[in-house]
C-alpha cells in the first residue's frame, strides 16, 4: 500500500509553556552554578544549561494554511496542520511546507488541434499542496529543472521552503505544457474546421473542465491539486494567422450576406402581401417580378441606391 499524509501522533505541547518551563529550569541551573558553587552543582548546571539550549529548538511555530512534515532519523512521523506555537521532541526534522493556493501563468506554446492547425494556446491556473507526504518525498527535485527568472528570493538568499516551493512550480509547469498539448490536440480551434459542437474558441466550460482533469490526474503523484484551470490565451500560430484570418473575414462576408438576402425576401414578400391585401395596385406577374428584382437590388446593396424615375410606361 502506497504511503500518503497522517497526522503526527506524537508528543506535542503547547509552546509557551514549554517556554516558561525551560526558562524556570535555566534560571534553577543558573542558581546552582553561581548560587551553591559546589563542583557536583556547577557540573549540574551546565548540564542542564545545555539540554535545555537543546530543548529550544523544539520550538515551532505553524502559520495558517502552513504545515510541519515531522521526521525522526530519516522515518516519517506524521504532519501537523494545526496553526498555533509548539513545542516537540527537538530531535525531531521539521520541514515547512506551504499549504496555500497558489497562481501560475502558462506561457502560451505551440501546438497543433484536432485538425492539425498550428495554434499558440496559454493557460492560467490556480493550484496547491494536497499531501504533504507525496509532495516531499515522491518527486526528485534535483531532476527538475529551475529557471532563473522564477525564484523566490528573500533577502538576497534562497530559503529552504521557498526552494522546495519553486521545485514544485517547476514541476506543475512542465506537466500543464503537456496537459495543454494533450487537450489542445482533442479539439479543433473552431467550429467551421470541425463539426464537433465543442471548440478551443467557444469554450462552454468542457475544455476547461477536461484540463483540469488531466493536470490533476498528472499531478497527483506529487501530492499536488489544481483547483482551477482555464485557456487565457488563444491564437493561431503566426504562420498560418493571415491566411486564417482572411478565411474568418470572409466568412463573416458571408454570413452577413446570407442575413441580408434572407432579410431582403422577406421584406419584399412582405411589401407584396401588403399592396394585394390592401388593393393598392393591380399587378401582373411581369410587374412583380420588376417589382422584386428592383426592391432587392435595393435592399442588398453596399451603397445607397440611386433611384431613377421613370416617366414613361413599364417597356419605355
Amino acid at each position: 500500500m502506497k504511503a500518503t499524509e497522517k497526522t503526527f501522533n506524537g508528543l506535542r505541547i503547547s509552546g509557551f509553556l514549554a517556554l516558561f518551563l525551560i526558562l524556570a529550569l535555566s534560571g534553577l541551573s543558573c542558581y546552582l552554578i553561581a548560587g551553591i558553587n559546589e563542583t557536583w552543582s556547577v557540573i549540574t548546571g551546565i548540564v542542564g544549561l545545555c539540554l535545555l539550549a537543546v530543548c529550544l529548538l523544539g520550538l515551532m511555530e505553524i502559520e495558517p494554511n502552513n504545515a510541519r512534515v515531522m521526521l525522526f532519523f530519516g522515518k516519517y512521523k506524521g504532519t501537523i496542520t494545526d496553526n498555533g506555537f509548539f513545542w516537540v521532541n527537538p530531535l525531531y526534522s521539521k520541514k515547512k511546507i506551504t499549504l496555500r493556493a497558489r497562481n501560475l501563468d502558462v506561457p502560451p506554446i505551440k501546438v497543433n488541434d484536432k485538425v492539425g492547425n498550428p495554434v499558440m494556446i496559454g493557460a492560467v491556473m490556480v493550484w496547491k499542496v494536497k499531501d504533504t507526504y507525496r509532495a516531499m518525498f515522491d518527486i526528485d527535485s534535483s531532476s527538475i529543472s529551475i529557471s532563473s527568472n522564477k525564484s523566490f528570493i528573500s533577502m538576497g538568499e534562497s530559503s529552504e521552503l521557498s526552494q522546495r516551493m519553486q521545485n514544485y512550480e517547476n514541476f506543475v509547469q512542465i506537466q500543464s505544457d503537456a496537459a495543454i498539448r494533450k487537450i489542445a490536440g482533442m479539439y479543433a480551434y473552431d467550429y467551421n474546421e470541425s463539426k464537433d459542437p465543442v471548440t478551443l474558441r467557444s469554450d462552454d466550460g468542457e475544455v476547461a473542465q477536461k484540463l483540469e482533469e488531466e493536470l490533476n490526474s498528472r499531478l497527483a503523484i506529487a501530492g499536488i491539486e489544481v483547483l482551477e484551470a482555464r485557456i487565457n490565451y488563444l491564437a493561431y500560430a503566426s504562420e498560418i494567422a493571415g491566411v486564417m484570418l482572411r478565411r474568418q473575414q470572409a466568412e463573416a462576408i458571408i454570413a452577413a450576406r446570407e442575413r441580408i438576402v434572407e432579410g431582403a425576401v422577406s421584406m419584399v414578400q412582405l411589401a407584396l402581401n401588403k399592396l394585394d391585401k390592401d388593393n393598392v395596385v393591380e399587378l401582373d406577374e411581369e410587374r412583380k417580378a420588376a417589382m422584386v428584382s428592383n426592391l432587392l437590388v435595393v435592399l442588398c446593396a453596399d451603397e445607397a441606391a440611386q433611384p431613377v424615375v421613370n416617366t414613361g410606361t413599364l417597356h419605355h
